[in-house]
């Protein structure tokens, strides 16, 4: 009778652990499905020219270094250290134990581990957090102003990686057989090869720059200004808007405009969903933000703001669209990725004194500088401004730095610098009236100006990288396009 109720208690006892572990792997599986920016990465198709076997390990490699990296953030939490300790810690240079702690002796216990007691170590590393904080802090205060005339003032000692990582050997290819102003340029979707640019005649010129670059397709139909277009994630479609108050959509491969949107107003921007391809996102003068059936071209759904909406882009995961009006104001819109119904949530002005609006809204997922997601802005009136975007709070937005520079008189863009190093600084590029090409890094309080490209004989309208990072491509008033060439460089490890 013993044996029989041990028995029984045994079988129970395995049950009930079987049990558990049933409902672990559930929670698990839940957590890998419910986690969009997981869902977005295993949602988004594979390049026609990419190996999928590559596709797939380059995926399991990403998300075992994510693990990895709560595993070490675990670790320092436990031990009750700062953030910007542990960053300091783990980007310190080879040299710096011993330049900071010369009688201390490295031996196999303790070389190379985040040490748990409060010693000499830790607190220099403390101490260099509270300096680098306040610096931040401090330039965040500053008010800067940059002249883009012929004063040199901001080349004056610039920083060394920065003028190595951002110097060039010279124009990779030159394409100057358009007349008019050319108002937007863009590389493919994760591509290095296929450039696209729009311009006021109402064209679309789409080439590739491998040897030899050559034009591909140009795309005609639009009877005014091509204002923005945006490629589909496989780059066979393009989607165009125009101020002839229509939506088109191109097939690159056979040249055809496959399908026309008429509006009632000029469309202004444009922007694939980043995970749904079948929403097209269009902003208007009519103070519009609307979603749009790539399919069926029927209107989805739209929401109203204050202004002209003429710059938007999404967010990685394709839940937000912050959207730029003529007003001074960017608005976070929460998107529904199935059914495509747009909500607003936060209204964020920009760091102008005056309502100006945007020329320029472009999201990253990743900065060096808030360790997430970041957000920059342009306006016409020249204030650049560096946002840091908490998806968590519905896309909110906290201003971090910005730099006033000279008032446009064309709609002038910017774009983010790729990131090519793991030094503090946020680099941009923007086109100029001088007809040059400027690179700031925002961080800076003083000097901010890190390289110049000179080539164009018209103000430089639109500025684009590359998805190698090697070829910076960027247009001009008179209709030239010319793409540069990155000079390679070797980064010590």
């Amino acid at each position: 009778m013993t044996d029989q109720t041990i028995e029984q208690c045994s079988s129970e006892i395995d049950q009930h652990e079987e049990n558990l572990n049933q409902n672990q792997n559930r929670k698990k599986k839940k957590d890998v499905t419910e986690d969009p920016e997981t869902f977005s990465c295993m949602l988004q198709p594979c390049p026609p020219d990419s190996d999928p076997n590559y596709i797939g390990i380059r995926r399991i490699l990403l998300f075992r270094k994510a693990e990895s990296g709560v595993l070490r953030r675990k670790d320092w939490r436990c031990n009750g250290k700062g953030y910007v300790a542990y960053r300091n810690f783990i980007n310190r240079p080879d040299n710096w134990l011993n330049s900071q702690i010369p009688s201390r002796t490295s031996t196999p216990g303790t070389s190379g581990r985040w040490m748990s007691s409060p010693s000499q170590l830790s607190l220099a590393l403390e101490a260099e957090s509270w300096a680098g904080s306040r610096d931040i802090r401090e330039s965040q205060t500053l008010s800067r102003t940059v002249s883009l005339g012929a004063n040199s003032s901001d080349f004056e000692h610039p920083r060394r990686k920065a003028e190595l990582a951002y110097s060039f050997v010279g124009m990779h290819c030159i394409f100057d057989e358009c007349k008019s102003m050319v108002t937007v340029i863009k590389f493919g979707h994760m591509s290095s090869d296929i450039l696209a640019y729009g311009a006021t005649d109402g064209t679309i010129t789409v080439c590739t720059v491998s040897e030899p670059p050559s034009i591909m397709k140009k795309l005609t139909g639009h009877s005014k200004d091509v204002t923005d277009f945006d490629f589909s994630l496989n780059n066979q479609y393009i989607a165009s808007s125009s101020l002839d108050k229509t939506v088109r959509v191109w097939d690159i491969p056979n040249g055809l405009c496959i399908r026309v949107i008429y509006g009632v107003t000029s469309q202004l921007c444009i922007r694939f969903h980043p995970v749904n391809n079948n929403f097209l996102t269009v902003g208007n003068a009519n103070r519009e933000v609307s979603v749009f059936n790539f399919s069926t071209g029927r209107l989805i759904s739209k929401i109203v703001v204050d202004g002209e909406v003429p710059a938007l882009d999404y967010d990685h995961t394709g839940q937000f669209i912050f959207c730029g009006d003529s007003q001074g104001s960017i608005y976070s819109v929460k998107v529904n990725s199935h059914q495509g119904t747009l909500s607003r949530t936060h209204r964020t002005r920009s760091s102008s004194k005056q309502k100006s609006e945007f020329t320029t809204i472009q999201y990253r997922t990743f900065s060096l500088m808030t360790q997430g997601p970041v957000l920059l802005s342009l306006t016409r009136d020249g204030s650049l401004s560096f946002f840091s975007v908490n998806l968590e709070l519905q896309g909110y937005l906290t201003l971090r730095c910005s730099l006033k520079l000279t008032p446009r008189l064309h709609s002038i863009r910017a774009s983010f610098c790729p990131l090519l190093s793991l030094e503090k600084g946020e680099y941009i590029v923007i086109g100029s009236e001088d007809a040059a090409v400027y690179f700031y890094d925002l961080t800076r309080p003083k000097n901010t100006c890190v390289n110049k490209l000179q080539g164009h004989g018209y103000p430089v309208i639109a500025v684009a990288w590359n998805h190698g990072e090697n070829l910076l491509a960027s247009s001009d008033f008179g209709g030239t396009v010319i793409v540069w060439k990155r000079e390679k460089t070797k980064q010590k490890r």
